[in-house]
């Protein structure tokens, strides 16, 4: 850490974002590379290859993390690894029969999800341990090698382990991981035991499977990003980011890659969190719209975590930051249904070939080509600048569009930012309303590369007043990388109800994940983290007997050995969620949770650093701007330029990562720290 700069790095579907800052904080240097789909490393090598022309040395790098979506990209397109899947026998079905849960309630002709791993690569172990860890049927050991003899010898390059009771009785699966390890080197095995050992069959087994299906692949992309990374002159231990908003080693996120699915969301809510408090902002709404997709995310003095997320076609019950994608993303691709409506999305043109107006093969309309045709983007100042879009490919593409609708290309444009925005509407408010959130309380924080640019249109829809963009709002999630903490969370199984527990097993309990926290803490603080402190948070799962979902119960330190207490939060927290509760009815502990954090040394700012102007191609201060079907002059402004005394919309401020459209009904300003605040006028 006595190195000067700190490194972030952010791989997105379409750009990856790029962050340096020194160790005061000041910002040294941001850049947008495209990302690279089928080498996601190499974008990354291509960013340490510009930021050398810039004059920031790789060897001067004391930190680097970064977050990717390899993993969560394979699981949703299904293109892992040959896995294969050992249980207990009689318990073949397990990933056929899932929850028996319907997808959708009023679809009666709805698919059903395959699973990962086809039935056919699932064996049936002879092995039993009982709940109460008794062995009913001891681990045929002879069986398992040959089993996993006939499926290395089908192609199975990974396999995943989940026996029953493991949660509490990993025994056996520890051995039969040991015994495949041994006579396997070369297969990629884990354990539902190592992965999340929480009761629940059916979605700690999916842990597993998901862990053994993108592990190989996320193994061997953090080797070759480790040695690449190594030659072009960077010693920095590489370090990830995990969906929950922490920080690991990349030797552990090989081994846990499940952990690290919704890292660059979970990042971006964590610079977020970051830039808000600096702020003065204690409740926001995070809006983060990339090329791919939006996501938004709830932060009440800090982010929102849950235990229910899912990703694509599969819940993951590890922790994440609560993160939900609401819409389309810059590179999402305009289309006319069979019925001739406008949809926007869900396919994205990506990044290559990219939106129409990147000139680089692509035809079809896309929300950036509607943004660069109405006038918000201007084409010769994307990136700086440094990326030069076509304007006449982008009309060419709304033209095309705009005839299967009978629209003229600027009246197609508008339209789809409608759709766009009212697709986003049409997730957002029931969201709110879910999480017990009043938008009105609440200000929208805007980020990513899109963000900036539909933010404030996204505010009127849901009418919302208050709009946050912080300085560098195109790399915030690179930002968050920079400033995440070392997090790591762990579960016990309880299934108790309150009268069957001894006074002191909770405490001790919870005291046992301490444990288990500080020893993963300690061995992941010698990767080049300064840690300034820890602490601990705790928590449980509870619900009153005979019901059967959950409610996250926050534990302080000191009540961790109260029952009683403990109970009593439960009740006010069922109250405050449905309304009613039941102070008399019997409740059950089924999990205890604890956190680890390890606060890393931070700048008391992000303070950020002007993006030289190419002099040549410097903007006028004002562009025609066509906008809901009228024609206006709309002022063009730098961040600086704007200042405190503000001005009203429509304005258009351009910045090197992003472009902030404010229209008309909203005024704008800077604050002392350069953050960009918007409030509605009318």
């Amino acid at each position: 850490m006595g190195k000067r700069y700190r490194l972030g790095i952010d791989i997105g579907g379409t750009f990856t974002d790029v962050m340096v800052t020194d160790q005061d904080g000041s910002v040294a240097a941001v850049l947008k590379t495209p990302s690279v789909r089928e080498a996601p490393e190499k974008a990354i090598f291509n960013a340490l290859e510009q930021l050398a022309q810039k004059g920031i040395d790789a060897e001067d790098i004391g930190l680097f993390v970064h977050g990717t979506t390899l993993g969560v990209n394979t699981l949703i397109e299904r293109n892992g690894d040959k896995t294969a899947l050992l249980v207990t026998e009689g318990f073949r079905d397990i990933l056929e029969i899932r929850r028996l849960r319907l997808e959708n309630t009023t679809d009666l002709y709805g698919d059903k999800t395959l699973p990962l791993i086809p039935r056919r690569l699932v064996r049936e172990v002879g092995e039993r341990i009982l709940a109460d860890g008794s062995v009913y049927r001891p681990l045929d050991e002879r069986a398992l090698l040959d089993a996993v003899a006939e499926l290395d010898a089908e192609g199975v390059r990974s396999i995943a382990i989940s026996f029953l009771h493991s949660y509490s009785h990993p025994g056996h699966e520890r051995r039969a991981a040991e015994l495949i390890r041994a006579a396997f080197p070369h297969l990629f095995v884990c354990t539902g035991s190592e992965i999340w050992p929480q009761q629940r069959e059916y979605e700690r087994t999916l842990a597993a499977v998901i862990n053994a299906y993108v592990g190989r692949r996320m193994r061997d992309y953090f080797a070759e990003l480790q040695s690449g990374a190594w030659q072009k002159g960077l010693r920095a231990n590489v370090l990830s980011t995990m969906s929950n908003g922490g920080i690991v080693s990349a030797s552990r996120a090989a081994l846990e890659p499940v952990r690290t699915l919704l890292s660059g969301p979970a990042s971006g809510v964590i610079g977020a969190t970051y830039a808000a408090s600096r702020a003065g902002f204690e409740r926001v709404v995070t809006f983060d719209m990339g090329g791919t997709s939006a996501d938004v995310s709830v932060i009440d003095g800090a982010p929102s975590f849950s235990s229910e997320n899912k990703i694509g076609d599969f819940p993951v019950i590890i922790p994440a930051v609560d993160v939900t994608a609401i819409g389309a993303g810059g590179g999402s691709i305009a289309w006319v249904d069979p019925a001739g409506v406008l949809k926007v999305g869900p396919e994205s043109a990506g990044a290559d070939p990219g939106p129409a107006c990147y000139g680089k093969g692509g035809e079809a309309a896309t929300v950036t080509d509607a943004y660069v045709h109405l006038g918000i983007i201007h084409p010769d100042r994307f990136l700086g600048g440094t990326m030069k879009l076509d304007a006449s490919l982008a009309a060419a593409s709304l033209e095309r569009l705009g005839a299967k609708l009978g629209l003229d290309s600027y009246r197609a444009a508008q339209a789809v930012l409608d759709v766009a925005s009212a697709n986003m509407y049409a997730q957002f408010t029931p969201l709110l309303a879910k999480k017990g959130v009043d938008p009105r309380d609440f200000a929208l924080l805007a980020y990513g590369g899109a963000g900036p640019v539909h933010v404030f249109l996204l505010a009127r829809e849901v009418g919302i007043d208050r709009v946050l963009v912080p300085p560098s709002p195109g790399t915030l999630c690179a930002a968050g990388c920079v400033v995440a903490d070392l997090r790591s969370d762990f579960v016990h199984t309880l299934g108790r109800e309150a009268s069957e527990r001894l006074p002191d097993e909770l405490a001790r309990h919870f005291d046992e994940l301490e444990a288990q926290g500080r020893t993963w803490l300690s061995e992941e603080s010698g990767q080049g983290v300064k840690i300034e402190r820890s602490r601990m948070i705790y928590g449980a799962d509870m619900r009153y007997e005979g019901q059967s979902f959950d409610i996250e119960v926050e534990v302080p330190v000191e009540e961790k050995g109260d029952a009683d207490a403990i109970e009593k939060r439960f009740h006010e927290r069922y109250k405050q969620i449905f309304g009613v509760n039941q102070p008399q009815a019997p409740v059950a502990f089924v999990n205890l949770r604890a956190t680890i954090v390890g606060e890393t040394a931070k700048a008391p700012e992000l303070r950020p650093s002007a993006e030289p102007a190419d002099s040549e191609s410097r903007e006028p201060s004002s562009r025609t701007l066509h906008f809901d079907g009228r024609e206006y002059e709309a002022r063009v402004l730098s961040r600086a330029e704007l200042g405190k005394a503000g001005a009203a919309g429509p304005l258009i401020v351009e910045e090197y990562d992003t472009t902030v459209f404010v229209p008309p009904g909203f005024r704008a300003y800077t604050d002392e720290y350069g953050n960009l605040i918007g409030e509605a006028t009318s």
